[in-house]
C-alpha cells in the first residue's frame, strides 16, 4: 500500500497560498543556510504527485521546466475537455475512489502537493497518512486556507515535531 503524505508550507495563520494563488511569500522567509527542511529525502521517497488545477496552473505560471518529471502525477480537476500532457494525467471525476484504488497499488508514496479543496476532501475522506506541515514565521493577508470549508472536525495525532534556526516549525501529523 502506498502512503499519502500531505507535506505543505503554511503561513502562521493557517494560508497554504495568498487568494491569487501565488506563494511568492515563501521567498520572504529568510535562510541564509539554504535549508532545504527535507526536501530533497521526501521527494526522493514518492513516486507519484497529485495536485489540483489551480496549483498545477500556478506552477505552470513559474516559466520553470515541470518541477516533477520521473513521477506519475496526477491533476485533478473538473474540466473533462484537459488532454494530458508529457507529464501530467488529468482526472476528472471519481477523485476519491481514484486515490483509494491507487493507494492499494505497488510503488513508492503519493505526495499530495495540494491545494485546499482536494487537502479537505481527502482529509475528510481519512485519504491521508501523514501530514507534514511547515509552519512559516510569516502571516499572510487574504489566503487560501490549509483546509477550507472542512464539514467537520478530524482529530489528528501529533507524531514528531521539529524548530529549525529559521524559525520554521515542522509538525507531522497521522489521523488520530
Amino acid at each position: 500500500m502506498q502512503p499519502l503524505t500531505l507535506y505543505i508550507a503554511i503561513s502562521l495563520n493557517g494560508k497554504i497560498a495568498k487568494s491569487d494563488g501565488s506563494v511568492a511569500w515563501l521567498e520572504n522567509i529568510p535562510n541564509p543556510d539554504g535549508l532545504d527542511y527535507g526536501y530533497a529525502s521526501f521527494y526522493e521517497s514518492v513516486g507519484t504527485t497529485i495536485q489540483g488545477r489551480k496549483s498545477y496552473d500556478q506552477i505552470m505560471s513559474w516559466d520553470i521546466d515541470f518541477p516533477y518529471t520521473g513521477k506519475k502525477n496526477y491533476v485533478f480537476t473538473q474540466n473533462e475537455a484537459l488532454k494530458d500532457t508529457e507529464h501530467v494525467t488529468f482526472i476528472s471525476s471519481d477523485h476519491v475512489n481514484f486515490v483509494k484504488q491507487l493507494k492499494t497499488e505497488k510503488g513508492a508514496g503519493i505526495w499530495l502537493i495540494g491545494g485546499g479543496q482536494l487537502n479537505t476532501l481527502f482529509l475528510k475522506e481519512r485519504l491521508i497518512d501523514e501530514l507534514r506541515v511547515f509552519v512559516m514565521p510569516i502571516a499572510i493577508e487574504d489566503g487560501i486556507e490549509l483546509f477550507p470549508n472542512l464539514p467537520k472536525e478530524v482529530a489528528l495525532t501529533l507524531k514528531t515535531s521539529k524548530m529549525y534556526p529559521t524559525g520554521v516549525v515542522e509538525m507531522r501529523y497521522g489521523l488520530g
